[in-house]
């Protein structure tokens, strides 16, 4: 099938909606879970870890998924990740242990690892060019879009309960036929089982720059990630009861970022990857620093969707960035490694920040975390010749 058909670009979408879904749904259930489970011992820490757990495994399944998909073809562990995906997505809502819950986000990493590793590849594969950066902006937008949805309606049915939103996760078995159906091989070259060491080894080493990239997509994540971990909180220290609106609020981050990224490939044909670093990051350093001043709902969701804004540009930049330095034979284990460090900094990002929450006001972490992040900004913008290979 024609990979320019509006049947395999929907299929592709739709696979990539899952990825953000699977992190925040849940997100504004955290204060009642941890209501919930407070009298067992850690429970408010493990409920925060449910969140972030899923990106361990992902980042520990990538890497592995990327190599196997390289020899084995692209298309062979996507159905049974799908079906993983919802099975163990939707077992929170079913358990009332916290422990089995977590076992179940861990299952729900893996598919992930397994699902995302594939589509990126699959974009990579398909699209060349113009027409790669533009699908690759609209898959960011589509999957904000679609968290725009999964958190909002994750935030209605908080409201009836902490466990409902889990049910969101089914909504892969839907998908699944679509992805199986119009899906097709590509025909880019992968390396099989019998290919021989010296044609694997031959051409295909990726520049050293890419490892700049994967720590820099890290970090990006760690600033970010506390956004969604710990708005919730700060909503509710200022007097914001209603988990809709908390979930609306962190929903206008992810609308903004499907506006942003839904134009990347504009700004992409004016400015270098190094510049589109710099800008992502500038408003990102506002956004933290209106959050860390602001003190009403208002200010606060304003400062979200500036953060959008930021992240729009700076996660189809980085992919491409990887599309483009990682050779075809070993594409599937580059993007494998990007997924990796991806959600190796949503998970690291709750343990490396939350010794600074404990210490110093929320206020104060989002002011560090502002200047953090203006400093990138000026150091990719006086970078910005070092970061723009061929197309």
């Amino acid at each position: 099938m024609d990979p320019n058909s509006s049947k395999v670009k929907t299929s592709l979408l739709l696979v990539s909606s899952l990825t953000i879904a699977s992190m925040i749904t849940i997100s504004a259930s955290l204060p009642d879970m941890s209501a919930h489970f407070k009298d067992l011992p850690g429970g408010p820490s493990l409920v925060k870890l449910s969140l972030s757990l899923p990106a361990l495994f992902i980042a520990l399944t990538a890497t592995l998924a990327g190599a196997f998909i390289d020899r084995a073809g692209r298309l062979k562990l996507l159905g049974a990740a799908l079906v993983l995906y919802a099975i163990a997505g939707s077992s929170g809502f079913w358990l009332n242990n916290i422990y089995g819950i977590l076992a179940g986000r861990a299952l729900l990493g893996v598919s992930v690892g397994v699902s995302m590793t594939i589509v990126t590849t699959l974009v990579a594969d398909y699209y060349q060019g113009k027409a790669r950066q533009q699908f690759a902006g609209l898959q960011i937008a589509v999957m904000s879009v679609a968290g725009i949805l999964f958190i909002t309606l994750g935030g209605f049915m908080a409201d009836i309960s902490w466990e409902t939103p889990f049910l969101l996760y089914l909504f892969a078995l839907a998908i699944l036929p679509f992805a199986l159906r119009f899906l097709p091989e590509p025909e880019s070259p992968v390396v099989t089982s019998d290919t021989p060491d010296t044609a694997v080894k031959a051409g295909t080493k990726s520049p050293p720059i890419i490892w700049l990239v994967f720590l820099n997509v890290m970090l990006m994540w760690v600033l970010f990630f506390i956004l969604p971990i710990q708005i919730p909180f700060y909503l509710k220290d200022l007097g914001v009861e209603k988990n809709s609106l908390i979930g609306i609020a962190i929903a206008g981050s992810t609308l903004s970022s499907a506006i942003s990224s839904f134009n990347y490939s504009r700004l992409r044909g004016w400015f270098s990857h190094g510049i589109i670093f710099a800008i992502g990051y500038g408003l990102m350093a506002l956004a933290f620093l209106v959050i860390a001043v602001g003190q009403t709902y208002g200010l606060i969701v304003i400062g979200l969707v500036v953060a959008g804004l930021g992240m729009g540009l700076l996660i189809p930049n980085s992919n491409i960035l990887v599309m483009q330095l990682a050779p075809p034979a070993v594409r599937g284990r580059e993007i494998g490694k990007l997924t990796t460090f991806w959600f190796l900094g949503q998970f690291i990002a709750p343990i490396v920040l939350l010794p600074f929450i404990n210490a110093y006001s929320q206020a104060s972490v989002f002011s560090g975390i502002a200047l953090i992040t203006g400093i990138l900004c000026i150091f990719f913008f006086m970078s910005k010749k070092y970061w723009s290979p061929v197309a």
